[in-house]
């Protein structure tokens, strides 16, 4: 018998893209609250991140790490295609440092939290990909300060420093990992689940609640990233696609890494953007959220028939 969903649940979609239109809403009528908004960002990203790593078998990782095909696939197509597809269409970006190492900041990470939501409502294999989730945490973490300055260039040199990437590593990743470890080691009954869409909701209203002045104020400066997101959506989508069949995994498991291929980390990078010394960089990685989300949606309901076998 198929498990009983919540309603919201069932219609977190919406329920994001909600909480979105809701964000930008305040953010344009009342942009004296973003300031006060700002401080709850990296406490609820936190919180969300760990209800996902609660999620994940941390203590039985053994397990997921057998399967092999599967995750070399999942690495594969984030850790090779993805860099060189990034390498392309961020190209048009160069003469604008800011939005180029915001571009790469969030395209360069694979998304570890709502990315299971869209897997899950295409049919994919979510609970792999959950399994999955703190190797792909290490290779972002170990990927990003190698790729970022090798494709950024001399030009960003100034935009990049150790310190906020450090922060958010040991804040918003390492610190909700020991917590959902300890929790599953003493706690094992303990489930969280329920409270992943709320905190979803949470965190994309004060996200782009409290960025959407720096939206504003940028002016027709973040249009440059529109076609460049929206070229990465298609060709990492069609790179999951192509990856998966040429290992020869099952429509579930392909689905799984073509979501995970075209789906970003926006709101773990968005801490280390908001330190840096341009509102331009945070402002692009909030513009790559808005428009992987609205894709998001279009490409739950084509993905099941480019891969229905």
């Amino acid at each position: 018998m198929e498990r009983y969903r919540p309603w919201g649940e069932r219609h977190q979609v919406v329920l994001y893209l909600g909480a979105i239109g809701a964000g930008l809403g305040l953010g344009a009528l009342a942009p004296g609250a973003a300031p006060s908004l700002g401080p709850a960002v990296e406490p609820a990203i936190a919180a969300l991140l760990l209800v996902t790593f609660l999620g994940v078998p941390l203590l039985r990782l053994g397990a997921a790490l057998r399967d092999v095909r599967f995750l070399s696939t999942l690495v594969l197509v984030n850790f090779v295609m993805v860099p060189l597809i990034v390498a392309v269409v961020t190209r048009p970006l160069a003469h604008a440092p800011e939005l180029l190492v915001g571009a790469l900041l969030v395209l360069l990470a694979p998304c570890i939290d709502y990315v299971l939501v869209f897997t899950a409502l295409a049919g994919g294999a979510h609970a792999r990909l959950l399994a999955a989730t703190p190797l792909l945490m290490l290779g972002q973490l170990l990927a990003l300060p190698v790729l970022v300055p090798l494709l950024s260039g001399r030009a960003v040199t100034g935009l990049l420093e150790a310190g906020p990437f450090l922060r958010a590593l040991a804040l918003l990743v390492l610190l909700p990992l020991l917590a959902a470890a300890m929790l599953q080691r003493f706690a094992p009954r303990l489930d969280l689940s329920g409270a992943m869409v709320p905190l979803m909701l949470l965190v994309l209203f004060t996200v782009v609640a409290s960025q959407t002045p720096r939206l504003l104020g940028a002016g027709t400066a973040l249009l440059a990233l529109v076609p460049a997101y929206l070229a990465f959506l298609l060709l990492a989508t069609g790179a999951g696609i192509l990856v998966a069949r040429l290992t020869g995994l099952d429509a579930a498991p392909a689905r799984a890494v073509t979501f995970s291929g075209a789906t970003r980390n926006s709101l773990v990078v968005l801490p280390i953007a908001l330190a840096m010394p341009s509102p331009l960089v945070a402002a692009a990685v909030v513009t790559q959220t808005v428009v992987e989300l609205l894709g998001m949606v279009v490409l739950v309901r084509v993905l099941p028939r480019l891969l229905s076998r």
